[in-house]
């Protein structure tokens, strides 16, 4: 089934509240999209590497995907995360979010087992066989360990269901290539935040964006410049965003996107172990960063 799904705009790549007694605290997250779909966002990824998937049951998993489900209007675009390490989970994810009414998922290689590009290719036309969903690839080769090669890209450059790969690698070089090879076929989707703005003008059309949980008004007016045509305009707020974006991508992205959040007025509580608080010296520099973005 091809779905002929085109995204455009900033899709948080959504953070997942929980309270003081570690479960998920669904009020705080209401209180989160709304600000997002107030600030202009275009659609909802739940469930990625950002909302602590790794750390959550099945059925964490499954509550956070309806209750994303339940929130999103009809021109929202809903992107499910469901990674795990082994080909029989992802498939057993994906099938759990087409039950709840998902069609497209977002899916990096599977993690800590490194595949070489044939197994890749495997992997991801098993779960096209098994699911009835649109696939986004989705290349973070820090977190991952492994690429997604420009050969299993030019394997499924032609199946309708494989409908944009996410880039993270944060290489622009590579994002350049992917436009010049596969336009009209494989959508580039931003995913390398400090330089999202030259994403854009190499052919990104949306942006799975984690900084959106604590700069979504920011992201959502860079989007809007560029596509606007006001350049100018678009580079000077990349200037305001480049240094907070730069310490996410240094490390402790989760965390930090959480203390964001919280800068905002957002209770989401810490993150699960194995992820640790920030110092006081680390957050001291993310909120100098921050200044000139929470005043947007």
């Amino acid at each position: 089934m091809s779905f002929n799904v085109k995204f455009s705009g900033i899709l948080p790549a959504l953070i997942t509240p929980f309270g003081a007694d570690d479960k998920i605290n669904f009020s705080a997250f209401e209180n989160l999209l709304t600000h997002f779909r107030d600030a202009g966002v275009s659609g909802w990824v739940p469930n990625g590497s950002t909302g602590e998937y790794f750390s959550q049951s099945t059925e964490e998993r499954r509550q956070v995907l309806q209750f994303v489900k339940d929130f999103a209007n009809a021109d929202e675009a809903l992107i499910a995360g469901t990674n795990a390490p082994a080909t029989r989970e992802v498939i057993e994810q994906t099938a759990l979010a087409k039950e709840v009414g998902y069609d497209n998922v977002l899916l990096a290689p599977p993690f800590y087992t490194r595949p070489a590009k044939e197994e890749l290719i495997k992997h991801y036309e098993t779960v096209l066989a098994e699911v009835d969903v649109n696939i986004v690839l989705y290349s973070y080769p820090l977190k991952d360990g492994a690429d997604i090669p420009f050969a299993v890209m030019d394997h499924f450059a032609d199946n309708p269901r494989v409908i944009g790969i996410k880039e993270s690698s944060g290489v622009l070089q590579r994002a350049i290539d992917i436009t010049s090879r596969y336009e009209g076929k494989i959508p580039l989707i931003s995913g390398s935040d400090d330089i999202a703005l030259d994403f854009m003008f190499w052919g990104a059309e949306s942006w799975i964006c984690g900084p959106s949980n604590c700069m979504a008004r920011a992201c959502c007016e860079l989007d809007r410049l560029y596509k606007m045509g006001e350049l100018d305009a678009a580079k000077e707020l990349m200037k305001k965003l480049y240094r907070a974006m730069n310490i996410l991508e240094r490390g402790k992205f989760v965390q930090k996107v959480k203390f964001g959040a919280e800068l905002h007025g957002f209770d989401v509580g810490e993150c699960r172990a194995p992820l640790g608080p920030l110092t006081e010296v680390e957050k001291a520099e993310f909120i100098e960063a921050m200044q000139p973005i929470l005043a947007i």
